[in-house]
């Protein structure tokens, strides 16, 4: 993308973000007649497995922006999960009604329908200040550039620069204590038609699904720690021990990480999801335990209201009073959710560190 430190020309919706939140909003205002722009400060889209399952009502409201075949293709259905105990297959579960698809893929199916819309995701765009009056937003790029719109969402993530630039807190807690390492990696000779779930008399335990559409599996686990109980950053040689400890399994190698991440159990709200003409959506509004594979959904969700309102604004009379009702509907059910991950999240960790209870584990 070629920037001037021009002035440019206004949107109605400038969308700070290009994850699963920012592309189904996108793709909503632009299906419904909106100007919408999509800033994403990557140079280039990821291929990371990050968020990795759709519940049936998200992948409803993605079905009526145009995108639904196009993610069942990718995904899969019906996986069971595999557990063991010491090393001993014990059960298989079936999991639930939802897919399992890789949050890049999804990614990847809303860019090629906002495509067909007529928009196109601006990578390497940064922003940098925000500063708005009853006209609109003006929107500064990291270049210098500085747009126009009626309108900015934020669907930047956690640690979400439109947050920030709001000055919007994030309420709640970070359980430090709490870590996992996660990643993409291959492993060789492992069974892929089960999402394999080890867990031991010790406690702890280690988990790989694998991803459809790929050779990999994407790994949690609890991180490895030096002798002064320092978590110590994920790498395959760290993943290749966890899984010797915990799968027991001779004779497979991890291999090939794609995707190397350490996470944190966060359990926050923002404050408030509206400042003015700005907005809030997905993770750049609530963070949580990643129990119950809630995330990217509730984003998607958050999406679908705020096009709502939004086009409502634009259209119709009454706009301040339409633009009320994103936050009182949202801001509510992101808090139901981070109670209830947490919840799920909290009788995990006592699961897999209770010797002899890790079986009744499991993540998503």
């Amino acid at each position: 993308m070629t920037m001037t430190n021009a002035l440019t020309a206004a949107t109605d919706v400038l969308v700070v973000g290009s994850g699963p939140t920012g592309l189904t909003l996108a793709c909503d205002l632009a299906r419904r007649g909106v100007a919408v722009r999509v800033l994403e400060r990557l140079p280039a889209p990821h291929r990371e497995s990050r968020g990795k399952g759709l519940q049936p009502e998200a992948l409803e409201l993605l079905g009526g922006l145009g995108a639904g075949d196009r993610i069942r293709a990718a995904g899969r259905t019906g996986i069971v999960l595999r557990k063991y105990f010491d090393g001993r297959h014990i059960s298989d579960t079936p999991s639930g009604a939802g897919i399992l698809v890789g949050q890049w893929q999804v990614e990847e199916a809303l860019r090629e329908r906002l495509a067909e819309l007529g928009v196109r995701v601006e990578h390497g765009a940064a922003l940098a200040a925000v500063d708005q009056d009853a006209a609109g937003i003006r929107a500064e790029l990291s270049d210098g550039t500085t747009l126009r719109a009626a309108y900015l969402a934020g669907c930047d993530g956690g640690r979400s620069t439109t947050r920030r630039l709001l000055g919007i807190p994030l309420e709640g807690s970070t359980a430090e204590e709490e870590a996992m390492v996660l990643g993409d990696v291959r492993a060789p000779g492992l069974d892929r038609e089960f999402w394999h779930q080890w867990f031991t008399t010790e406690g702890g335990g280690i988990l790989l699904c694998p991803m459809p559409g790929t050779d990999s599996f994407q790994l949690q686990a609890a991180p490895e720690k030096d002798e002064e109980g320092r978590t110590l950053p994920p790498s395959l040689e760290s993943f290749q021990r966890l899984f010797d400890r915990y799968a027991r399994v001779p004779g497979i190698r991890l291999a090939d990480p794609t995707w190397l991440s350490s996470w944190r159990a966060n359990a926050r709200v923002a404050a408030r999801m509206r400042r003015g003409r700005a907005f809030l959506a997905g993770d750049a509004a609530h963070v949580h335990p990643i129990a119950g594979g809630l995330g990217m959904n509730t984003g998607i969700q958050d999406a679908t209201a705020l096009a709502r309102t939004l086009a409502a604004a634009l259209t119709g009379p009454a706009a301040e009073e339409v633009l009320d009702t994103y936050e009182s509907e949202r801001l509510p059910a992101a808090q139901a959710v981070v109670a209830d991950t947490t919840q799920r999240y909290e009788r995990v960790v006592k699961a897999v560190r209770t010797p002899g209870r890790g079986t009744e584990a499991g993540m998503n």
